[in-house]
């Protein structure tokens, strides 16, 4: 998502005038990778009104991209202040309500939102984490999947954590980066604190708190799912790429067109896993989902689990042609699921017109993760 045909034929053109430095920058700014010498405040620019300044009392919140209608129905949210220090609550019955809210990780300040659905008591329900792709936000995110919508029928809380753009100047999760791609630091360890606290605030079942993503946050949440498997019941991973995929800037921007390379050290996720991949993705090859598999297949295997394949067809109509694949165990539970999409681009299967990088002609991805994650719950 962060790689675009100007950027590519730029680095082509370097590279072959021998001007590699130059290429690598060229590479770098499409992948919308800005190094960081120190910690320092992480503001988006949208919300630097909100978190520059204490909020004293509510007030109404409009992102500036938003069209009108979305701002009407989707968008309009209360801004609170939620320290990572805040003592815990009671789950709250009444209403649904859709909040901005600011994490503190560290000098570090993250815009999140958070989806609470209406409840009518005080029984833990689930928690899924959505990660945005590049050049998204998260009510960007959480308007394109409509992940609220099932949400509210289904009871189950949704937390959208938002990378800033002082993080990446595209706003993508840095899974690229050796400094996010290790347990207990970076964007890895802020992403645990934050669902970790909303998982202690707000009444979610510790058992049943999921992890899902788009490209970029596909992959990040294919390493949260490796690195904090205590956390996390289950993966969905929507256009993205296996853990130790990419080191670096270059082999990222290598490994999103052509797979995993030789040098790669790709781990298992290890937890249940729910994949999409649209054969028509020109932004991530359709090798890096087969890479996913193929690793998790071996790390279940090596555990002595033997995994029952089962392949279907799914044709609707007005949809792309999908082949939906399971390998599931001995008791018939799902621990591998991949959906194959005939044609599909790099954009959210299913997803809502109104959000970036949809597809409405898509199977409904949304669905089909929230069905797969049903089926997990940790022990």
């Amino acid at each position: 998502m962060a790689l675009f045909p100007d950027f590519l034929a730029k680095a082509k053109a370097l590279t072959t005038q021998g001007k590699l430095m130059e290429a690598t920058r060229a590479i770098q700014q499409g992948l919308g990778f800005r190094p960081q010498t120190s910690p320092r405040p992480a503001q988006a620019a949208v919300y630097r009104e909100t978190l520059e300044s204490p909020v004293q009392t509510p007030r109404v919140f409009t992102p500036a991209h938003a069209d009108e209608n979305a701002t009407d129905v989707a968008f309009r949210e209360t801004v609170r202040h939620t320290p990572e220090t805040e003592a815990p609550t009671r789950p709250s019955r009444g209403p649904s309500s859709f909040d901005l809210h600011v994490f503190e990780q560290g000098q570090t300040r993250y815009a999140y939102r958070l989806f609470v659905p209406a409840r009518v008591d005080d029984s833990p329900i689930p928690l899924v984490v959505m990660l945005h792709g590049c050049k998204q936000d998260s009510a960007d995110f959480a308007n394109g999947t409509a992940m609220n919508e099932i949400a509210e029928r289904e009871k189950f809380m949704v937390l959208y954590p938002e990378q800033p753009r002082t993080a990446n100047s595209m706003g993508c999760w840095n899974w690229f980066d050796p400094a996010h791609q290790s347990r207990g630091q970076g964007e890895p360890a802020m992403i645990a604190a934050l669902t970790r606290q909303v998982a202690s605030t707000h009444g979610v079942d510790p058992a049943r708190i999921y992890v899902a993503g788009l490209s970029a946050g596909a992959a990040m949440a294919a390493l949260m799912g490796q690195l904090y498997p205590e956390i996390y019941a289950a993966v969905g991973v929507h256009s993205g790429l296996a853990p130790g995929a990419a080191h670096s800037v270059a082999s990222a921007f290598s490994a999103m067109s052509k797979g995993p390379g030789p040098r790669a050290k790709t781990a298992a996720i290890g937890i249940p896993v729910i994949i999409f991949q649209g054969s028509g993705d020109s932004t991530v090859a359709q090798s890096n989902a087969d890479a996913i598999i193929q690793s998790e297949l071996a790390a279940w295997s090596s555990k002595g689990s033997a995994l029952a394949q089962n392949e279907k067809a799914i044709e609707a109509a007005g949809q792309r042609l999908s082949t939906a694949t399971v390998w599931s165990d001995g008791t018939g539970k799902p621990i591998v699921e991949s959906w194959a999409i005939d044609a599909g681009p790099h954009a959210w299967a299913g997803g809502h017109a109104s959000g970036s990088f949809t597809d409405p002609k898509g199977p409904n991805a949304s669905r089909a993760m929230v069905a797969f994650f049903q089926r997990h719950t940790k022990a």
